[in-house]
């Protein structure tokens, strides 16, 4: 009784959070399910304020990070960014997609894959109907990449967070074995997007497209490359990244509040509270699952070990289990299943659930979010779920794989 109570609270949670009628918050539904849980017994009290607390300084440094984009999209980032695409294009959408994927790889990993869907796509729609050629490949580009290039870093995903305090690798170390990974992906779902867009990517670019002049944000790029640098020095001394994250926050914030480049409402708005309720009170119900029996059966699916077929094994039952249940309550059935095994079986998790939900509108809320920004711009169907799959099927498990290759690679060079 207490597993089907713990399983409809699941299935009501990820419905709700999918669908979002109306655009009503996920908390919604996220709470009342947490309470449902509780009530039922399927998970304790005690139990349910350790989740609490395990989640929160991951909730906070997400928080910070949120604000941090906001901030930046204030100061003229993302627009910056928008005209040194259309720059750089040439004459060739080839270069326009190569500069979408340098753009979104560095957003995603150093501002995380909400900044990529939520600021930096708007832009790069923007950019593809003043040069006059077709959105899809450019736009897939950002969707995909906001999953797949968000390996390389700690703050680049809210999963990562969970799996940087999993593996219990220093900030830099992390970086260092996942960049190979993060590599792989990218070049790989470059290759393979080229392909499948071929036709798109054939239409020349308007050469009388007007660019404006590129006025780069200076002081919110310096800004966010110490912010990155305390990144690594907080982590080295033992103390949570987060605190790196509020300072960068801080600096802009007040910054922009001086200029009038933002507003105390806009800051409030980034922090997202129904979301990060949401994540707090998802937690307590995914753990009130486990504990009622799917733990056990994890077990008997999960690969055991860190050798290159295990890893193999391990990314694939995540990639598998988040286009199934989406990639948030993946990784936390996920993770304690295989942090005895060792950091790189929490790794092979995290590319698993970073990558996978490329294969489907279920597997991040990122897809959803990013369908809702390009809904408007795509209306002849190639944002619609087949189209999506379609896409998802011809790079996702190629993606997976190379980066496995990458992470035992990387596992080899640097150690863990």
């Amino acid at each position: 009784m207490e597993l089907t109570f713990a399983l409809l609270a699941l299935v009501a949670v990820l419905g709700f959070a999918l669908i979002r009628p109306h655009g009503w918050p996920e908390a919604i539904v996220a709470v009342p399910a947490a309470a449902l849980v509780l009530a039922t017994g399927a998970i304790s009290w005690p139990a349910a304020t350790a989740e609490v607390g395990r989640l929160l300084p991951v909730v906070g440094f997400l928080a910070a990070v949120l604000v941090l984009a906001r901030l930046c999209d204030d100061e003229g980032l993302f627009r910056a960014a928008g005209l040194m695409m259309a720059r750089a294009t040439s004459g060739s959408q080839n270069r326009f997609l190569a500069s979408v994927f340098a753009i979104a790889a560095a957003v995603t990993a150093i501002l995380s894959l909400d900044a990529t869907v939520v600021l930096l796509t708007p832009v790069v729609l923007a950019t593809a109907r003043t040069l006059a050629v077709p959105a899809r490949p450019h736009a897939y580009a950002t969707a995909h990449l906001a999953n797949s290039a968000s390996l390389l870093l700690p703050v680049s995903n809210l999963t990562n967070l969970l799996a940087f305090s999993a593996a219990g690798l220093t900030f830099v170390h992390f970086a260092a074995v996942m960049t190979l990974p993060w590599l792989a992906a990218i070049a790989v779902e470059f290759i393979l997007l080229r392909w499948l867009f071929a036709k798109d990517l054939a239409v020349h670019p308007r050469r009388d497209a007007p660019v404006e002049p590129i006025e780069v944000p200076k002081f919110a790029l310096s800004v966010l490359g110490l912010t990155l640098v305390g990144f690594a020095v907080t982590s080295l001394l033992g103390f949570s990244p987060a605190w790196a994250a509020m300072a960068g926050a801080l600096v802009l914030g007040v910054r922009g509040l001086a200029r009038g480049h933002t507003s105390a409402g806009r800051i409030v708005a980034a922090l997202d509270i129904p979301f990060l309720a949401f994540v707090l009170c998802l937690g307590v119900v995914v753990a009130a699952v486990m504990n009622s029996g799917l733990e056990s059966v994890m077990q008997q699916v999960i690969p055991d070990g860190q050798g290159l077929l295990a890893l193999l094994g391990i990314a694939a039952v995540a990639a598998v289990l988040s286009n199934v249940v989406n990639n948030l309550p993946a990784v936390l059935v996920l993770l304690p299943l295989v942090t005895a095994a060792g950091p790189a079986a929490v790794l092979a998790v995290l590319i698993g659930v970073n990558i996978g939900p490329n294969l489907t509108y279920v597997g991040s809320l990122a897809n959803l979010l990013w369908r809702t920004v390009v809904r408007r711009d795509m209306t002849d169907g190639s944002a619609g779920f087949v189209e999506f799959s379609r896409v998802g099927l011809f790079t996702t498990p190629a993606v997976l794989v190379a980066a496995v290759l990458g992470l035992w690679a990387g596992v080899q060079i640097f150690g863990i």
